[in-house]
């Protein structure tokens, strides 16, 4: 059955089926062959993967995002960012980086970070003579931090996938973590910079003073604020957390910056719509997927099989990211998550490794797969968006992905990077 199971996959995904068609047909298949099972238990796990209330919290986070898109928070949060950092060498460069980091605490999703505020800043960063390539590049492999800092769709599947952790601690955990990454690009882009000499034209920053355009900015900002703050003090959960998200975009864009127009609002639910549909089939197709994994004993064959060569939990660690890394060159976060968690989460607890550094670990690892051949996702969103052959894209992208690989090898061997946030504020798990 797990053979069955594993050639199906393999063979589809060759074939450039989507992942969560081929982890369907795949399930499907596996339990075909399995004498004494029927397929209604294909459709028993799909739902099952559905029924779970924090599941919740990811239309109302993806619809909030949207209705502060459709707010003006794009053009706002790009015309701060512009004015704090745009006169520096590599202004608009460094613009790019914040106004996604910015995003990311609103999104909580990188392809909508890319295809949203990236297709703006690219456009911007050309008319400023940057390189087309080296602008998609950057914008790519800024928009991993979309994940990474709360809120952040993969985090709510992972908590639901490993009890061991809560959607409050993965949340706080990812903060340092996805501002290393913001930094790390940011070194990257003064050296380039540098080395070719892009600047900022006066002409594109706002002449507005800083402290104006901040005020202007500050309730867009205040988001990520009030869903942690809101979270911590007990003021509602996570998933009543993504609700107050939703009320509060919706009266900051309608209210505050008065762009927000009730005949907008069919598109938006539209959008939220498919794009929750296709994130939540994916996380039902995987619960096939995982249960099909179980049923033949993987997770434990495994388990058994990487503890009796007793390495030490560094070693495991480094082996776990290599493992990753490979996986995730072909298959997206989301399924990385709901495929390889149950397996290695187990291991990562038998060898005494923190459950939120292992997350942290687990989840920068995949994401990163976002923006490295043949598969990733982020790769074709914004070279669809910029209109930059891939190929460009990715000969500028490698010094970025060095950087964000030595991020990950700093979260690795530094737990504290993920666990001293979360441990100040009483989160342990």
């Amino acid at each position: 059955m797990s053979t069955i199971l594993a050639v199906t996959f393999v063979g589809l995904m060759v074939l450039g089926a989507p992942i969560a068609f081929a982890m369907l047909i795949a399930g499907l298949v596996a339990v075909w062959v399995k004498p004494g099972l029927s397929g209604l238990v294909v459709m028993q796990n799909m739902f099952s993967g559905l029924d779970s209330f924090p599941l919740m919290a990811i239309p109302f986070f993806i619809l909030a995002a949207e209705l502060m898109s459709g707010g003006a928070l794009t053009d706002v949060l790009l015309r701060f960012a512009a004015r704090l950092v745009g006169r520096r060498r590599g202004g608009l460069g460094h613009a790019n980086i914040l106004t996604l980091t910015f995003f990311s605490g609103i999104s909580g999703s990188a392809l909508a970070d890319a295809a949203g505020p990236g297709a703006m800043l690219i456009r911007m960063m050309k008319k400023a003579g940057y390189s087309d390539a080296y602008a998609a590049a950057l914008t790519a492999s800024t928009a991993i931090v979309g994940p990474i800092i709360p809120p952040s769709i993969i985090m709510i599947v992972y908590a639901l996938t490993d009890n061991s952790v809560t959607i409050t601690g993965l949340f706080l955990a990812g903060v340092v973590p996805g501002f290393l990454i913001a930094a790390a690009l940011a070194a990257v882009n003064h050296a380039v910079s540098l080395r070719r000499g892009y600047r900022s034209p006066p002409e594109l920053l706002d002449p507005s003073p800083l402290p104006r355009l901040f005020v202007r900015a500050l309730p867009a900002l205040m988001l990520p604020v009030i869903i942690l703050g809101g979270i911590h003090f007990g003021v509602f959960t996570p998933t009543e957390a993504s609700a107050a998200a939703v009320l509060y975009a919706l009266v900051v864009g309608r209210f505050v910056y008065g762009t927000l127009r009730m005949h907008m609002l069919p598109a938006i639910l539209l959008r939220t719509a498919l794009m929750t549909s296709s994130v939540l089939f994916i996380v039902a197709t995987s619960a096939v997927f995982a249960w099909v994994l179980t049923v033949g004993q993987i997770p434990q064959t495994v388990a058994a099989w990487i503890a009796g060569m007793e390495l030490s939990p560094t070693v495991l660690l480094l082996a776990i990211n290599v493992l990753l890394l490979l996986v995730g060159i072909f298959i997206e976060p989301l399924p990385g998550v709901m495929i390889m968690v149950p397996i290695l989460a187990p291991l990562a607890d038998a060898a005494g490794l923190n459950p939120l550094h292992f997350a942290i670990v687990v989840i920068v690892n995949l994401t990163l797969g976002m923006i490295t051949p043949p598969v990733g996702g982020l790769l074709f969103v914004t070279s669809i968006v910029s209109g930059v052959p891939m190929g460009r894209m990715v000969r500028e992208a490698r010094p970025m992905l060095v950087a964000l690989i030595a991020v990950l090898a700093l979260l690795t061997f530094i737990p504290a990077l993920s666990t001293w946030l979360p441990g100040l504020l009483g989160y342990r798990n």
